[in-house]
């Protein structure tokens, strides 16, 4: 009987304690881009983790995924940026893509992106102003992308536009390479400082007309059932994960922290107690929600999308309010790098504000209790 290859799940603990976590308080201070943990990954097949068998990947799916960019979150919640983003292009490019790009992406050969979110349209994703004109076996496409991350290291995006036609939305699978994109300097912001997320755009630029991802004008569908719940679901976990390390350290310091005078650990003191308490209530509250709602889509649950909404939003919101507390208990000190709570006070702002943003996703919720259609 053939034996069944190891997941590379089993490697991901020793890879993020060699390649990730030592290099993830620098990858902060620089703003510089992961490379040590993307190579380790990389040879690792977690890059390759949900690429089909069939070209070499392991065949894993979301519920794998999640898992992935939950435990790096934990340590450098950049890198886990980073592989949220590459995993939901590649969940698009798994569906609709070539095949040489499928097995580079398996052999950990290729990194992808979303480049989706636009200047015109803002953090209303799903609507792009970005324009693709067909002439001959090429399309020309002209767009002003917010933010790609990986924008200057990614091997490829996955772009949204208005379909060829003008009605609609198409994807299209672009090469970081092609002449008329232009990256708009390198990032500079409060966190996920090494996620090298930069606007990039687009003037004239050439793509072989082969290259688009499903069929004209059907991106949406692609967007709302392919990238969606991958995202949510991704970007939860990225959230949970900073949580728990949070958590953590916020123990840590009220345990070893004295009141000298009282003769007592900070976490004696019944005020801290609570809030500590307050902080793993809501971690758990808010995995416990992003389990149900990866059940609920293996299930195909008729509650399924809106869990989808609803986990990101869970998450985010949690993830701010555990880190604003973990502030409170740790008081002045938490200000200092080496307690380990201001690096994530600053990544955990992040969520909130990425497309699908919590005022949107709070919006969608409404509507979908409400009965109402979401567009």
């Amino acid at each position: 009987m053939p034996q069944t290859a190891p997941s590379p799940l089993v490697q991901l603990d020793a890879i993020i304690a060699t390649d990730v976590a030592p290099h993830a308080r620098e990858v902060d201070q620089q703003g510089r881009f992961p490379r040590e943990a993307l190579a380790a990954l990389a040879r690792g097949g977690i890059l390759g983790l949900t690429s089909a068998t069939a070209v070499g990947g392991a065949g894993a799916g979301l519920a794998e995924a999640a898992q992935v960019v939950e435990r790096l979150g934990q340590v450098c919640s950049s890198t886990a940026m980073i592989v949220c983003m590459h995993y939901a292009a590649t969940a698009v490019i798994e569906a609709h893509g070539p095949q040489d790009i499928r097995r580079a992406i398996a052999a950990g050969r290729h990194l992808s992106t979303l480049a989706f979110s636009e200047a015109g349209s803002r953090a209303h994703f799903w609507a792009p102003m970005s324009t693709a004109t067909a002439s001959g076996d090429t399309v020309r496409l002209d767009a002003r992308k917010s933010w790609v991350t990986s924008a200057s290291q990614a091997d490829s995006y996955v772009w949204s536009s208005r379909a060829l036609d003008g009605t609609g939305v198409s994807l299209w699978l672009v090469d970081r390479t092609t002449p008329g994109l232009a990256i708009a300097g390198a990032f500079d912001g409060l966190g996920l400082r090494g996620n090298d997320s930069s606007p990039v755009t687009a003037t004239a630029a050439s793509i072989s007309a082969d290259r688009r991802l499903g069929d004209d004008g059907q991106g949406f569908g692609v967007m709302m059932g392919v990238v969606l719940p991958w995202f949510q679901v991704m970007n939860a976990a990225i959230s949970i994960g900073m949580m728990n390390t949070v958590v953590e350290a916020t123990i840590r310091h009220a345990t070893t922290t004295r009141y000298e005078h009282l003769g007592q650990t900070l976490a004696e003191q019944p005020q801290a107690r609570a809030r500590i308490a307050g902080m793993r209530v809501r971690t758990d509250q808010a995995r416990a929600l992003w389990l149900d709602t990866l059940a609920a889509i293996a299930t195909q649950r008729g509650d399924q999308m809106l869990r989808v909404l609803q986990v990101k939003l869970v998450a985010s919101d949690a993830a701010l309010e555990v880190t604003d507390q973990a502030m409170r208990v740790c008081g002045g000190a938490a200000f200092r790098r080496e307690v380990g709570v201001e690096r994530w006070l600053r990544d955990a702002r992040a969520a909130a504000v990425m497309a699908p943003t919590s005022d949107a996703l709070t919006d969608f919720i409404g509507k979908a209790v409400c009965g109402l259609q979401l567009f």
